[in-house]
């Protein structure tokens, strides 16, 4: 073997060296991308949809990568069974009740699962446990729901430019205010008047609490009345003298009308001298007459004290008189 065939077996030799060396270090790091040389534990999880989801994607928990998806297989009627590979040092922060849903990586990259939820009084999750799958809203329901949206704006549109139309008519109450001139006028009279009876109410409640806060002063009459029971049986006591003293008024008052009703009606003396003014002139002639008779009768009595055959009479009942009197001053 000359030299040039040594020269070409070294190099031969330094290039196999060189990609055994490049394949060594790839399968390392493919390795350690796929978690292939690390311990590791299944867990379950069954989907109605996985919306693209593929064997590789990776699993998140917490936004840090934790696995991979191992396998996608269907396991019944419209559902799907995803199995992940998960990093056994992980193991310890994934609980019983966490759930699992599809999401994206970035805007329109991959289609991931992220492990969510789980509370620490749940057990740890363990090789091949079955986590529950979160219902997630598919794109198709996101764009029925926009279409039912623009739809819904659409109507709403048609409804505003009919209503619009409506009002630069002059039809409603609106278009009324908009196109009559008066009918404005008079708007802005009825609220200038609310304007007007809201701050009237304003102050009037003003009044109000400064009453109240004179009402509820310590040491007060209106505080005395409420709160002290010899202020206030005084002025019930008052209030009961009041109603008698108002009784009485009103007793006198009958009186007074009774009395003032009589002396109406000629039911009686004073009602007739009063009201018929004929009797009453008879009833003084009548009385002019008893007085003049009175005065005769008086001067008969003289007359027959100095007659001689009564004289003696007179005397008798004079002493008898006398003695009376001298009997009731002894005594």
């Amino acid at each position: 073997m000359d030299a040039k065939d040594n020269k070409r077996a070294i190099w031969v030799g330094l290039f196999l060296a060189l990609g055994l060396i490049v394949f060594i270090v790839g399968v390392f790091f493919l390795g350690g991308q796929q978690k292939t040389f690390s311990k590791s534990i299944h867990i379950v999880s069954v989907f109605d949809d996985v919306q693209g989801l593929k064997a590789g994607n990776n699993v998140w928990f917490s936004g840090v990568k934790i696995g991979t998806i191992s396998k996608i297989e269907f396991t019944g009627p419209a559902q799907v069974k995803v199995l992940m590979k998960i990093d056994a040092s992980n193991q310890q922060y994934i609980h019983r009740n966490a759930s699992a849903r599809i999401s994206s990586d970035g805007l329109i990259g991959n289609k991931i699962i992220v492990i969510d939820g789980g509370s620490p009084q749940a057990p740890i999750i363990q090789d091949y446990n079955t986590l529950q799958a979160a219902k997630l809203v598919s794109t198709d329901d996101i764009i029925k729901t926009l279409q039912q949206s623009n739809q819904n704006v659409l109507s709403m549109t048609g409804d505003l430019k009919l209503l619009s139309r409506r009002i630069l008519q002059g039809k409603g109450t609106v278009g009324a205010l908009l196109a009559d001139s008066i009918m404005g006028i008079q708007l802005r009279a009825a609220m200038s008047n609310l304007a007007t009876t809201t701050a009237a109410a304003a102050r009037m409640s003003a009044q109000l609490e400064t009453f109240g806060k004179k009402v509820n002063t310590k040491g007060g009459l209106a505080d005395n009345l409420f709160t002290d029971t010899v202020t206030f049986s005084k002025a019930k006591a008052a209030v009961n003298q009041l109603q008698q003293a108002a009784a009485s008024a009103k007793a006198f008052a009958d009186n007074l009308n009774d009395a003032s009703a009589k002396l109406k009606s000629s039911d009686n003396v004073i009602g007739i001298m009063l009201n018929d003014p004929k009797s009453a002139a008879q009833l003084k002639s009548i009385i002019e007459n008893a007085q003049k008779g009175t005065v005769l009768l008086n001067e008969d009595l003289k007359a027959a004290q100095s007659n001689f055959f009564l004289k003696g009479f007179f005397k008798d009942q004079a002493k008898a008189k006398a003695d009376s009197l001298k009997k009731a001053g002894k005594k």
